[in-house]
């Protein structure tokens, strides 16, 4: 009888785990020179500006007592280096320290060694605008508006602007330096913003120093130099200066044209002095934090203090800020002495038309803005 056991349990292939073994080792030998270059790639690569063509400025913070790795952070987060990991290598290979706290002026073009040197030469207590530039405050731009297009002109944000319009230590500051402006705005209740309609509109030079406060004085210094001249004819009107500023306010988004502006002034005076509420949409759109909407009764029913189709009055304070044409159609009212309490505007003609009473009111509306629609 035969012996066939090598038949039934056949040795290992030795060759063949030996060529399985050194398939694996080379496949891996390669993955890991492969991550390698890559990495060393990605590593040479995030030691070069971000973006050479790229020289827009942006606002850096740098906390006091930050580590050279939560620097890196910050600037990969800012987009303005690649890697935060290769910055905090790089300035640690340099002998590079004493980075200082502060608000930073920097660019995506700019190299490792170029934005270490300047975070040791230190940046600025305040924020500050990076580039000479310019800020449009439109005419019947209300803060919240103003606040979007300071973001988009310069390096502070909206939030850094709205912050400062509830800053009470510094509008206490600039009420001392403008009494005749912003006493009445001081001792005005439920106001949103204190300096609503103080800010006047205009175009402000933005230059690399500029503080944030720096730009809002020249907006309140603005305002002041407008009104002063017609100081004396304001207090004459009976009005203080925050009503004097709502309404033109109201004018200011509700007027076509300077004659228009003069006669519906007058309208507003004498629902004024019979007590007769307002009703202007531009409250109520304030008052619900819109800008533009189709009102709904819903709308015209809101709480705030600021729907002048709720509540008698002058309201809070100013809606928007206006300009001085507003202010002196305020002072200049036209046809007071026929007494219409009632506008309506043909949004296709632009043409405005008054009413005595609401049943012509009514017949005004189905006969001249029919076509609105």
């Amino acid at each position: 009888m035969s012996d066939d056991s090598s038949r039934r349990n056949p040795k290992p292939n030795k060759s063949l785990g030996r060529r399985i073994i050194i398939s694996v080792i080379t496949l891996l030998v390669i993955l890991a020179a492969t991550i390698g270059f890559m990495g060393y790639r990605y590593f040479q690569d995030a030691l070069k500006p971000l973006n050479p063509r790229d020289t827009n400025v942006t606002q850096v913070h740098i906390p006091l007592g930050a580590s050279n790795k939560q620097i890196g952070s910050i600037l990969q987060n800012k987009k303005i280096v690649k890697s935060g990991m290769v910055f905090d290598y790089y300035v640690k290979s340099n002998n590079m320290a004493n980075f200082r706290a502060g608000y930073y002026q920097l660019k995506p073009s700019m190299s490792l060694k170029g934005i270490a040197k300047h975070l040791q030469q230190g940046g600025t207590d305040q924020p500050i605008q990076s580039t000479k530039g310019k800020v449009l405050v439109r005419e019947g731009a209300n803060i919240d508006q103003i606040a979007a297009q300071v973001a988009i002109s310069t390096d502070f944000s909206k939030n850094d602007f709205i912050k400062l319009m509830k800053d009470q230590t510094y509008i206490s500051q600039l009420a001392k330096r403008y009494p005749n402006l912003l006493k009445s705005a001081m001792k005005a209740k439920n106001v949103r913003y204190r300096l609503e309609g103080y800010l006047y509109p205009a175009t402000y030079e933005v230059e690399k120093n500029t503080s944030l406060k720096s730009l809002v004085n020249q907006m309140v210094a603005k305002t002041n130099q407008m009104v002063t001249p017609h100081l004396s004819k304001i207090k004459k009107s009976g009005m203080n200066m925050q009503q004097f500023m709502t309404l033109s306010s109201l004018i200011e988004r509700e007027g076509v044209n300077q004659t228009d502006r003069r006669k519906m002034a007058g309208v507003l005076l004498n629902r004024i002095d019979i007590n007769m509420p307002l009703q202007s949409d531009v409250a109520v759109l304030y008052a619900i934090h819109r800008n533009n909407k189709v009102l709904t009764n819903k709308d015209l029913q809101s709480n705030s203090p600021y729907n002048l189709y709720k509540y008698t009055g002058f309201g809070p304070g100013p809606f928007d800020s206006p300009s001085i044409s507003s202010m002196s159609a305020v002072l200049h009212p036209m046809d007071r002495s026929k007494n219409y309490l009632y506008f309506v505007a043909n949004t296709k003609t632009r043409k405005v038309y008054y009413s005595k009473t609401y049943a012509e009111h009514q017949e005004q509306i189905a006969k001249h803005t029919s076509d609105n629609n």
